[in-house]
């Protein structure tokens, strides 16, 4: 398993035992490095002094906390590490809540939680209790320089984490709602009607990054020398009747595919599948 990014003991009630964290997710990406145009040299960035002029290394750097403009004050790691709270190396179980009352736009990172030495049994009886009663735990925690609120959750093998947002840190955006007397009850009808066609069971590995996938072949393809093959552009029409364009979608979702093939001419030659339709049809199989 990977290095964990917290270790310390997890308590609720009187019950305390020792836990790590270990990161659960990232995201891949493909980076790119900025070249100088005319060599393709590798660019550098530079840490620069304005006051004397000139680059600094690194080691010269320390860390500052602008209070008035162009005014700081120097804080060190010995500092920091002063007024860290005990949450630093204690994760404090503060209440349960209903599982189903925890909104997800308040999760952030997750975490697997395992635990370590000599808290085998009583970190199962809190995944056992957790799972049979439906209930999350939210805790408190500080790591990464800053104290975050976490909810404990069962998983399928053990406890995970997920880091929330603080409520002033979720944007109230008084615009965002919904005028659902614009919806008539043929059109949501339907609309269930197509949900339904489109039912499939939830298979994160059946997802791919096509962009990332995509990016990969075209990298590949200049090392070598090949030319860049363009994706096929998508092409959505317009929605000028929602009852016929729901009408047309159950239409072709109900379609046998030995019929759509046989429906075009032999020497007509197909537009190729884009990615989007693909993964489209792999979701709803």
């Amino acid at each position: 398993m990977a290095a964990s990014v917290w270790k310390g003991q997890l308590t609720f009630g009187l019950v305390s035992f020792p836990i790590r964290l270990f990161s659960a997710a990232r995201s891949e990406t493909i980076s790119f490095n900025q070249l100088h145009k005319g060599d393709n040299s590798r660019i550098r960035q530079v840490t620069y002094c304005q006051a004397e002029d000139k680059p600094v290394p690194r080691t010269e750097l320390v860390k500052g906390y602008e209070y008035e403009k162009d005014r700081y004050v120097v804080i060190d790691d010995e500092d920091i590490k002063k007024v860290a709270p005990k949450t630093a190396r204690v994760m404090e179980i503060l209440e349960f809540v209903k599982a189903e009352q925890v909104d997800p736009v308040y999760l952030e990172s997750s975490y697997y939680v395992a635990p370590d030495e000599g808290g085998e049994k009583p970190y199962a009886l809190l995944f056992q209790a957790l799972r049979e009663s439906k209930f999350y735990a939210v805790a408190k925690v500080a790591m990464h320089s800053r104290e975050h609120i976490i909810v404990l959750r069962p998983g399928a093998k053990g406890i995970l984490s997920h880091t929330m947002y603080y409520q002033d840190e979720i944007r109230q955006v008084e615009e965002f709602r919904t005028d659902t007397t614009l919806v008539k009850e043929k059109e949501l009808e339907m609309a269930k009607m197509l949900i339904s066609t489109l039912e499939a069971d939830f298979e994160p590995r059946k997802y791919r990054d096509e962009y990332r996938e995509n990016l990969r072949t075209m990298i590949e393809a200049k090392i070598a020398g090949r030319g860049v093959v363009e994706t096929p552009a998508a092409h959505v029409a317009p929605v000028i009747d929602i009852m016929e364009a729901l009408k047309k979608s159950l239409a072709e979702k109900r379609k046998p595919a030995q019929v759509a093939t046989e429906s075009v001419p032999a020497e007509v030659t197909a537009e190729p599948e884009s990615p989007k339709k693909r993964m489209r049809k792999s979701s709803a199989g």
